[in-house]
């Protein structure tokens, strides 16, 4: 949820053009979405169930960078204002895929 949330403060400090809209509400919604994925999996009912909202997770995850990346590359925001979403991003990716990893090889 934290994820999130930082991510929609970087959304309320786009500038307000067409292309930072755009761009926002996309990261905005793949971003609220991890949180939502992330707490299904919390209550998943089999093993199989919580794999795929890990990975769903994942895929919102990865989208989510995708997004900010545009964001940095369409110099809609500065580098610098980005770098700490940027980086956690890459670090929930990556605890994800040793959480999903661990769990299939003790399935």
């Amino acid at each position: 949820m934290v994820f999130s949330l930082r991510c929609l403060a970087l959304y309320r400090a786009l500038p307000r053009s067409q292309e930072s809209k755009a761009f926002g509400v996309q990261m905005l919604r793949s971003s609220s979405s991890v949180g939502a994925n992330h707490r299904e999996a919390c209550r998943a009912r089999s093993q199989a169930e919580f794999l795929a909202k890990m990975g769903d997770c994942l895929k919102e995850l990865d989208e989510t960078s995708y997004w900010l990346e545009l964001i940095r590359r369409g110099e809609l925001m500065a580098a610098e204002r980005l770098e700490g979403l940027e980086r956690e991003a890459d670090e929930l990716i990556a605890i994800f895929v040793t959480v999903v990893n661990k769990n299939r090889r003790n399935s």
